[in-house]
């Protein structure tokens, strides 16, 4: 795969690292993945090792589209997260006046991806609906 390996130390990234990022790598523009999601993708792991591999290596993919279930912005990221979310047409949910910071979330339902279709929320494919 090539990957430029952004390992501090300058070894190569360690292979689930590496895979981590490629599935980032996978989630198209406007759209967003879990912690959770992409460690079920990778039946590897789970959400607080994609987390720390986000936090170790994510600059070498596109980190805010790897995210928190709950919608809320990676701290100390916000703004530069906001600002790719907003380029991309990512979908946001604004936050009511009583919100501290008055930052959006992401609109989970309609941002997640289900790592399939390419398009908006699978058409036919289900969606993730909730019976």
């Amino acid at each position: 795969m090539g990957r430029m390996s952004e390992h501090p130390t300058g070894d190569a990234l360690p292979q689930y690292a590496e895979r981590v990022l490629d599935v980032a790598d996978l989630i198209p523009p406007g759209r967003v993945m879990t912690y959770g999601d992409v460690a079920e993708w990778l039946d590897e792991g789970g959400p607080r090792q994609v987390g720390r591999v986000m936090a170790l290596y994510g600059s070498a993919a596109p980190w805010w589209r790897v995210v928190r279930s709950d919608g809320r912005l990676l701290p100390g990221h916000e703004l530069r997260a906001l600002d790719h979310y907003r380029a991309e047409g990512t979908p946001l949910r604004e936050a009511p006046a009583s919100a501290e910071g008055h930052l959006p979330r992401l609109d989970m339902r309609r941002a997640r991806w289900d790592g399939v279709t390419g398009g908006p929320a699978a058409a036919g494919g289900g969606g993730g609906a909730h019976t």
